[in-house]
């Protein structure tokens, strides 16, 4: 507790501007704490200690003056859970309203290893479409050494593998 409220006091002061500040170090420290589990509503992906935003300095004079009329940390996070949800904190509670919120990048990380996988196997099954007679004439006469077929290679099934004449 002491070590967090010792960073707390050393750390820089970000967007906290001066007039926000508390003038009791122990006050201060609190409200930096709560103010960096709070999500700034306007970037989304800072929190409003970190924010320059108008409503990210609401937010944190708020946390300030509720600690200022003495409540605990819990009562001004719940606060202003009240008054903006679940998503104004940066690690909203595991409950069924946000179990999408929890499970969205296991789900973006299965569908994305689903995609390649799909894609890999597509690719495997159609296989590279041969060249023409005349398409290998006219990449050697550009000078380019044609890619062997699938036929020159000793690949492929008999299946699909045909050459077009």
């Amino acid at each position: 507790m002491s070590l967090a409220l010792g960073v707390a006091l050393l750390s820089p002061a970000l967007a906290v501007e001066p007039s926000e500040k508390l003038a009791d170090p122990k006050l201060e420290a609190r409200a930096r704490a709560i103010a960096s589990e709070l999500r700034c509503l306007v970037c989304q992906n800072q929190s409003i200690d970190d924010s320059d935003a108008p409503l990210a300095k609401d937010l944190r004079v708020i946390v300030r003056e509720r600690l200022k009329d003495g409540a605990s940390d819990a009562e001004v996070r719940d606060y202003v859970v009240a008054r903006y949800g679940d998503f104004v904190l940066l690690r909203p509670p595991v409950k069924r309203e946000t179990l999408l919120l929890w499970a969205a990048p296991a789900l973006a990380l299965i569908g994305g290893v689903w995609a390649i996988f799909a894609a890999t196997r597509r690719n495997r099954r159609s296989g590279a479409a041969a060249l023409t007679a005349e398409e290998r004439a006219q990449l050697q006469a550009l000078g380019v050494e044609p890619p062997p077929s699938r036929r020159d290679a000793g690949e492929g099934s008999g299946k699909g593998d045909a050459q077009p004449s």
